[in-house]
């Protein structure tokens, strides 16, 4: 007869039994007998209830799936000779996707002449690290290839989406309560009409 190194339900070994015993055991605490170690000799088989037992198992790898953190890499280009506006510009998307908790893949691309003065590109890519060190930090230095210089920065433990949004949440209510003062600063006179007409072209150039 085919035998099982028993285990009951609370992890107690109770030695080598006849398979027809073992189950006669499980059945009488009204479990189920699992084989757990079907390569060992005897296999291994345990006392327990399978139907909880496999919820439980679900239960962990769900959350072990919500822990798992994915990393996604962005990639943002700059030129040596940026404007302070587009600078401005690209340094926030930088500082999005950092609050995404994405790597951030940073290229200053030289052209022509400006490849004989790589520490404009540097010196770029420094000071954006040090403008967003707070979110960000150097993962790969700058480093030239080519034409380009690249620069990784990665996720710091104050970035995260919660504070994004909530940063967002802010700067909402802040454009509310600017927009209600000033509704009531500029109201034109009685006999005088808004330049509605002159707003809108001049939004439009």
């Amino acid at each position: 007869m085919q035998e099982v190194r028993l285990v009951d339900e609370n992890g107690g070994q109770l030695g080598v039994k006849p398979i027809q015993e073992a189950l006669d055991y499980a059945h009488g605490k009204d479990l189920d007998l699992v084989e757990v170690a079907a390569q060992a000799d005897p296999p291994v088989a345990r006392v327990m209830d399978y139907g909880k037992y496999r919820y439980e198992q679900e239960q962990k790898a769900k959350l072990a799936r919500k822990h798992q953190v994915s990393i996604n890499v962005k990639e943002i280009k700059f030129r040596p000779k940026i404007g302070v506006h587009d600078y401005e510009t690209k340094k926030g998307h930088v500082v999005r996707f950092l609050k995404q908790r994405a790597k951030v893949k940073v290229t200053i691309m030289f052209r022509g002449r400006e490849t004989t003065h790589p520490e404009r590109g540097r010196d770029l890519l420094m000071r954006l690290a040090e403008d967003v060190k707070e979110l960000g930090q150097i993962e790969s230095p700058p480093l030239l290839d080519g034409r380009n210089m690249v620069m990784v920065l990665g996720p710091t433990k104050n970035a995260g989406v919660a504070k994004d949004a909530q940063a967002e949440e802010s700067q909402r209510s802040e454009e509310e309560v600017q927009a209600d003062g000033g509704g009531e600063a500029h109201a034109p006179p009685r006999d005088e009409e808004p330049p509605a007409r002159q707003e809108v072209s001049e939004a439009q150039a």
